[in-house]
């Protein structure tokens, strides 16, 4: 039988991205994709969308940012074409009217959010260009991290003040976030090189707790499968195969839940699965980054810079021509 094939960044990509090629930092660009992760997340409960759609959405979503700087797209496009995109392969599509008013909704609550916090502009930035290295990174249909959320203001009083103003319906928005959407499907499928083959973790998940017998365990099931949906806003299913990441999800729960497994070389347990160690741990480390604090600042910066025009205007600020 031939082994399915699926893509995989190279260590040139994920050594050097091209957002951190144009000057972005590498802890500013993993929370731009994970923003944007969100946004799909979120259009997905809006949309009544199947899981599978969704999580195949953010893998796609995180491929195309080893090929595309953030300085040439919008996250918000992209997710938008990604979410999309997936529906179809996923064979539940959705409308497109439909995704559009929901993209519409979730960028004016943003817009709004942002309303309440007009403190210091996207001029003064929390943080500069740091030396890259490849990437340690964040929570989807099983939890969701506190990512992008503005602390400084409780989420229920912000949603409490929001008031969705839908667009007409032959109105220039519609049709403009329509053709942002062609255009964003187009591109995903042109610079992936119309290699969409996703596998999704949750059935090897189960088949490696049962070989551990830990499916009596729901405590380590639930969270097992919470972390596998929180690496969904991680780069690590567009770098790592399928059973690290799967381990790095059932160490994560075990570990937190003090459940002793085979850990001694040449026992360990993780070698069943032909899952090197360092890679394993690399995972845990990209998921648990995902729950580091953020700063009120930090975080609106992210939410700013949704659209490609504040992302440019931010290099523009703190990035020297030399570096770009």
């Amino acid at each position: 039988m031939t082994p399915t094939l699926v893509p995989l960044a190279t260590y040139s990509q994920i050594a050097k991205t091209p957002s951190r090629e144009d000057g972005l930092p590498q802890e500013l660009e993993e929370d731009l994709r994970a923003f944007g992760c969100k946004l799909i997340h979120q259009a997905g409960i809006l949309l009544n969308q199947k899981q599978v759609a969704v999580a195949t959405a953010q893998i796609l979503f995180q491929r195309f940012w080893f090929v595309t700087s953030l300085k040439q797209f919008s996250i918000g496009d992209i997710s938008m074409g990604a979410l999309y995109l997936a529906s179809k392969l996923e064979e539940c599509p959705v409308r497109m009217r439909d995704l559009i008013n929901v993209y519409d909704l979730l960028l004016q609550r943003n817009t709004h959010e942002l309303s309440l916090h007009s403190s210091p502009s996207s001029s003064s930035p929390s943080r500069r260009p740091q030396p890259t290295h490849p990437s340690e990174s964040s929570h989807s249909y099983g939890h969701m991290s506190a990512m992008a959320v503005p602390a400084a203001s409780s989420p229920s009083n912000s949603k409490a003040n929001f008031k969705y103003t839908p667009m007409a319906y032959f109105s220039d928005a519609f049709y403009n976030l329509k053709d942002a959407l062609v255009v964003a499907e187009m591109q995903i499928l042109k610079r992936l090189g119309f290699n969409m083959l996703v596998v999704l973790p949750y059935g090897t998940l189960i088949n490696y707790l049962r070989l551990l017998g830990l499916t009596n365990h729901k405590e380590a099931c639930g969270r097992a499968w919470g972390y596998l949906n929180d690496a969904l806003q991680t780069p690590v299913y567009a770098i790592y195969a399928v059973p690290t990441i799967v381990s790095a999800a059932i160490l994560l729960a075990t570990r937190h839940l003090g459940i002793s497994l085979p850990s001694t070389p040449p026992n360990s347990w993780w070698d069943l699965f032909d899952a090197p160690w360092e890679d394993v741990w690399t995972v845990c480390g990209h998921i648990m980054r995902l729950y580091r604090d953020r700063t009120p600042e930090e975080r609106l910066e992210v939410m700013r810079m949704v659209n490609k025009k504040e992302v440019r205007k931010w290099l523009e600020d703190n990035v020297s021509p030399s570096q770009r």
